[in-house]
């Protein structure tokens, strides 16, 4: 995939439907759910529509569970196609773990362990759900809170190489890699220099819950300190690349998130990166 750089945006949520379509708010683009929008109609699809007709759209998905032992679910996959054909999304994306065990779902992302075997595994599955697609596609990397004795490299070696076989890309979550950095005692910062730069095409940026001796991924508070200054090393790396907020709960008013997404937006231009013009024209803005 051709790297391209949609500016900032922010994840659609519901409760801003409204705010949105009536301010028509200086945002570059939105992430839907994948799976919020796998309806029959109503008023999801209602709202889907209406901001299809105004901002540029990425889908992301939580069930793909590209990493189980479980046959690919193509009744999931032919809901996605169908989806991509009515959004045509700038991509699609979902998470490098597994869900789901002998059809069973945790509804958990759940890391894998880092080694030849699973990198053979997940290759395989990803071309398959890329050909099926008929696009490349994004994987993001989970926040973690376990380890397997069956690693034998680190995450981003691991990384690395599966993108390298599978021809799919990243999807950098830094407020993750801090999570998982400070969980099992890494260097957040190497972990950002160990990926190789091309393979990156999209940033998430959001809050957690720090409990001093661990922290979990909770996406319910606002961006702190730590990752901002993480972000501002991951421009230093990679550039410019597409930056959304992500917030999942304790949800605020879209004032409060617009000015967060505007935080990051003046990092990345303090850092020399500005985005291009046409993706703004692209909005329909009254």
């Amino acid at each position: 995939m051709k790297r391209k750089f949609l500016g900032f945006g922010l994840g659609l949520r519901t409760q801003h439907y409204e705010y949105i379509l009536n301010h028509n708010p200086e945002v570059d683009w939105f992430e839907i759910l994948s799976e919020n929008y796998m309806v029959a109609g109503g008023k999801p699809m209602y709202y889907l529509d209406a901001m299809i007709e105004r901002y540029p759209l990425v889908m992301h998905g939580v069930s793909m569970s590209i990493g189980s032992t479980d046959k690919l679910n193509m009744d999931y996959l032919k809901q996605l196609k169908k989806l991509m054909k009515r959004v045509k999304p700038q991509w699609i994306s979902d998470h490098m773990c597994w869900t789901s065990a002998k059809q069973v779902n945790s509804h958990d992302l759940l890391p894998l362990p880092y080694n030849d075997e699973t990198i053979t595994h997940l290759v395989s599955r990803i071309k398959q759900v890329q050909n099926y697609l008929e696009q490349t596609i994004l994987l993001e990397n989970v926040s973690s809170y376990l380890t397997y004795k069956d690693s034998e490299m680190t995450e981003w070696e691991f990384l690395n190489e599966i993108t390298r076989e599978s021809g799919c890309s990243l999807l950098l979550d830094i407020n993750n890699i801090y999570v998982s950095s400070r969980n099992h005692g890494f260097n957040a910062k190497s972990f950002i220099d160990g990926i190789d730069p091309n393979s990156v095409q999209q940033f998430h940026l959001a809050g957690h819950s720090d409990f001093g001796t661990h922290v979990i991924d909770t996406h319910d508070h606002d961006v702190c300190s730590d990752v901002w200054e993480l972000y501002a090393h991951a421009l230093d790396r990679f550039g410019a690349i597409s930056t959304m907020i992500e917030r999942d709960d304790n949800i605020p008013e879209f004032p409060e998130l617009l000015a967060e997404m505007n935080q990051a937006k003046a990092i990345a231009t303090k850092k020399g990166i500005s985005f291009d013009n046409n993706t703004q024209s692209q909005h329909g803005h009254a």
